[in-house]
């Protein structure tokens, strides 16, 4: 399913991730290529290494000076290639079965690589279809972005767009119902939620989705939180919303 290199910006270097869960699921993927792997000699012990990949034994102050600021590398850090493409078509195949209710997830201009990393993990944690992006707005792999998602960048298949509406147009043709998450609604997720397939669509906090986005939803809705909170994380709302469309799927 993954197949073309990416040729964009994100692709100059190789990215370096750090922490246990995020270097173990790498190593596992055998789409993922490795090139090097830095560890104290207690984290580097404890794995099943290929024999092949160069191994470099470091103490915690020379890993800590590979990552960024006070990043918890626990005592990994691994140098990979970019997955190779996803591409939209190829993924929409895969949930075409009338009864894979599998959620996807879309997200507009969502750049903190924190974020975009929890939201993979939730997407592994609710079994979503996988996530779409824009390439232009979205960060690239890199060790921020696999930490938060603890593993699941491994797992959920990613692909990244040139035209977010487009993509729309080719997901909404493919039977999913496309569900814009925005707080100035009266409609409720859970009144939006329907017997169809499901794209749950999530705009950056602040901005929310972008209003060419948004025209390519089929509805509007809103997540009923208390009036004591103006907003949600992006995070926790994409959270929250493959929580309700998976219970909404198994109902």
């Amino acid at each position: 399913m993954r197949r073309g290199n990416r040729t964009s910006s994100h692709n100059a270097q190789r990215p370096r991730f750090w922490g246990r869960h995020a270097v173990i699921a790498a190593l596992a993927n055998p789409e993922r290529v490795v090139h090097k792997i830095w560890g104290t000699r207690e984290a580097l012990g404890r794995l099943d290494l290929p024999p092949v990949l160069p191994i470099v034994y470091a103490d915690v102050a020379d890993l800590g000076r590979m990552v960024p600021g006070d990043a918890p590398h626990q005592g990994l850090v691994i140098e990979v290639n970019p997955l190779e493409d996803v591409w939209l078509g190829d993924l929409l195949d895969q949930g075409a079965d009338a009864d894979d209710r599998r959620a996807l997830l879309v997200l507009d201009s969502v750049t903190d690589p924190h974020n975009v990393g929890a939201i993979l993990r939730s997407a592994a944690a609710f079994d979503a279809l996988g996530i779409v992006t824009q390439d232009r707005h979205a960060p690239p792999e890199g060790g921020a972005l696999a930490k938060s998602a603890s593993g699941a960048l491994e797992t959920v298949p990613w692909v990244r767009v040139v035209n977010l509406s487009r993509a729309l147009d080719e997901i909404g043709e493919a039977g999913f119902w496309r569900i814009g998450l925005a707080g100035e609604t009266r409609t409720t997720l859970a009144e939006a939620l329907g017997p169809q397939k499901v794209a749950l669509v999530l705009g950056a906090e602040g901005e929310g989705m972008r209003q060419n986005v948004a025209a390519h939803c089929d509805a509007i809705a809103r997540l009923p939180i208390s009036p004591k909170v103006e907003s949600l994380n992006v995070s926790n709302a994409a959270a929250i919303a493959l929580y309700a469309a998976a219970q909404t799927g198994a109902g």
